[in-house]
Formats: structure tokens, sequence, C-alpha cells
């Protein structure tokens, strides 16, 4: 089976190629191949169509290849929650874990990065909080100006 990562530098997916290289595939039975495939998006596009058995990579590159998750599953997590951070500015007096503190404000992501927020923030939490995640290519991200709503 071949497992396609798009990079081999990176903390993003070191846990899939360390449990290829260590032989923890091999201990369940599998005989896995890693494969860089990069970027991460040809990644999923090689599993769609059907170069690839496994990807690790970003959860949210996944709508790259398979929109609204048609024809894709997420098996595991390659670490715990997501390695973005929510960066506000100092003036807002934001305590660390105040989630409530982002009410009223806009936050910008990066392609699919937005999705994935969405995803995490669904539910009780968001509605409760009332934020609005907005998609910014790089190019708005570097004009964004985000503001906090009364």
């Amino acid at each position: 089976m071949k497992l396609a990562v798009p990079d081999m530098i990176s903390n993003s997916y070191f846990p899939a190629i360390a449990a290829a290289e260590l032989g923890f595939f091999r201990q369940e039975g599998l005989d896995v191949e890693v494969e860089l495939v990069f970027p991460v998006d040809k990644a999923y596009s090689a599993l769609r169509d059907g170069a690839v058995d496994f990807v690790g990579g970003s959860a949210h590159s996944a709508l790259a290849a398979f929109p609204e998750w048609e024809g894709i599953k997420l098996l595991c997590a390659q670490a715990q929650g997501m390695y973005w951070f929510l960066v506000m500015h100092t003036d807002h007096g934001i305590q660390h874990g105040d989630i409530a503190a982002v009410k009223g404000c806009s936050i910008g992501a990066a392609p699919w990065v937005e999705m994935g927020l969405r995803g995490l923030l669904v539910g009780p939490v968001i509605m409760a909080i009332g934020v609005a995640v907005l998609r910014l290519y790089a190019r708005e991200a570097a004009r964004a100006r985000p503001t906090v709503a009364p």
C-alpha cells in the first residue's frame, strides 16, 4: 500500500512517516510504503485517482479533491487539535482560553482551513458566541484589518 505525505521534514506529517519507518503498519499486517506527493492537494488528488491508498496530510486539504467530503473518510488524527493558532491583537485585552472573547469577531483563514475551523466551531459554541469564519486568500489576508464588533 502507498501512503502519500506532502513533505518529509515538517512535524505535521511526522507521525505517519514514523509509523511506516518504525514498522507499526507492518505489525498490523500492512505493507506500507511512504511516497512524497507535493503539495498536499496533489496527494489527495492521487488518492482520488487511485495512485495511492492513504494520505498522511492535513484533513482540511482533502476538500481540494473531495468537495463537500464526498468520497473520502477521515480515519484518524496524526495529532490532537489543529496546529494553527488563533492570534488577536493585544489591544483587545483577551485572556488565554477566553473563548467568549471572540464574540462578534471575524476570523480570517486560508482556503480549506476555514472549513476545518467551521467544523471545529459547529454547534453550541459557534452559536453561543456568534463568530464568523471568513475564507481569505494570501493577498486578501495581507490587506485584512480585523475588527471586533461591539
